[in-house]
């Protein structure tokens, strides 16, 4: 799992299990593998590439994933069945009909030897829907025991069951922003939000973000990247204020979107998991402006459910099982998505 926030990539390894009513999970060994400076640089450059320079660049870096994996499998002496690869999102635009997450699926399970499925997004976009977000069939059968689950990555995104059919979608721009902004201060991350609490929220600039015509639209509905660069990165470029207040104002931005996507449901528990779990201001400013319950698990949880359930997405599959609901994407029907890759015999 590669997540928009670019800190590296997230490798999993999972048993699951089931006796006819419900799913079982063990996350057995789990990392993260920190990009190095070259492929952090090339996949920040990639959406602005030309078709060509992407052909080549997926082809690369599913050799890397592959390589990064294979390595992964050596150290823990693992005999995984399947490899489930969620690759890099470039580009996310489901209403022109259109998604792109690269790292070639081919390239990953030649060099492991392993059944490697990639690709989960595609299909459901061909069905008119957002191919996002993906992990609510995982919080579905995984995480049942939480009526809300609430991932805070480079995008944040909620999940919950509403009136028996599962309701998801990306509320707004999360640690992508917050990342962007820390970068003024020469810094990857705000480390527990605390360049952010020693800023000030600016009112101003919290309107206008708060503002944006995507917060009035129903789900299903879906960010990328894009999001950022054409709204608000400009806003943002064009403030004056200091990088601490831009810091606690998109903080507050995040946490005032979050609790208004959950107002109107009952009060009740919220998994937060993802990276901004670790951010203890911005969780805190959530816990002050939301009705709920926030419920932060155990590390592994929270570095590794996207890991985890992509894992999930890749043995549904591999069952021929649904893994991508229409209630969530908005498709024309729900879908066994992913492309399977087997090992070219040499």
């Amino acid at each position: 799992m590669s997540g928009s926030s670019l800190d590296g990539i997230d490798i999993a390894y999972v048993n699951f299990s089931h006796d006819n009513k419900r799913w079982f999970f063990q996350i057995v060994e789990a990392g993260n593998v920190p990009y190095p400076s070259q492929w952090k640089e090339r996949l920040a450059e990639a959406f602005n590439k030309s078709e060509e320079e992407l052909q080549t660049l997926n082809k690369e870096y599913g050799e890397y994933l592959g390589t990064i994996t294979k390595r992964f499998i050596k150290k823990y002496e693992l005999e995984p069945k399947l490899i489930a690869s969620h690759g890099h999102t470039i580009f996310h635009r489901p209403n022109e009909g259109y998604t792109l997450q690269i790292g070639d699926g081919q390239a990953i399970a030649d060099i492991t030897g392993i059944m490697t499925i990639n690709d989960f997004r595609t299909e459901d976009v061909t069905k008119g829907g957002q191919g996002a977000p993906l992990v609510p069939i995982g919080d579905r059968h995984l995480f049942a025991a939480y009526p809300i689950c609430l991932n805070i990555g480079g995008i944040t995104n909620i999940s919950y069951e509403h009136e028996g059919s599962r309701i998801a979608y990306d509320i707004c721009m999360a640690n992508q922003l917050l990342n962007y902004l820390a970068g003024k201060l020469g810094y990857d991350y705000d480390n527990n939000g605390n360049f952010a609490r020693q800023g000030t929220v600016n009112q101003e600039l919290l309107e206008i973000l708060n503002n944006n015509p995507y917060y009035l639209k129903e789900a299903p509905k879906s960010l990328g990247r894009e999001f950022f660069e054409d709204v608000q990165h400009k806003i943002i470029d064009e403030s004056n204020l200091s990088a601490r207040d831009l810091l606690a104002t998109a903080t507050e931005h995040i946490a005032t979107q979050i609790a208004k996507s959950t107002e109107g449901l009952e009060s009740t528990k919220m998994l937060v998991t993802g990276g901004g779990a670790k951010n203890n201001f911005l969780i805190e400013r959530i816990s002050a402006l939301s009705k709920h319950e926030v419920v932060i698990p155990d590390t592994m949880i929270i570095d590794y459910k996207e890991a985890l359930i992509f894992a999930f997405l890749g043995v549904l599959k591999m069952e021929g099982k649904i893994n991508v609901l229409s209630s969530v994407t908005g498709a024309s029907s729900d879908s066994s998505s992913g492309k399977i890759h087997l090992p070219n015999k040499c």
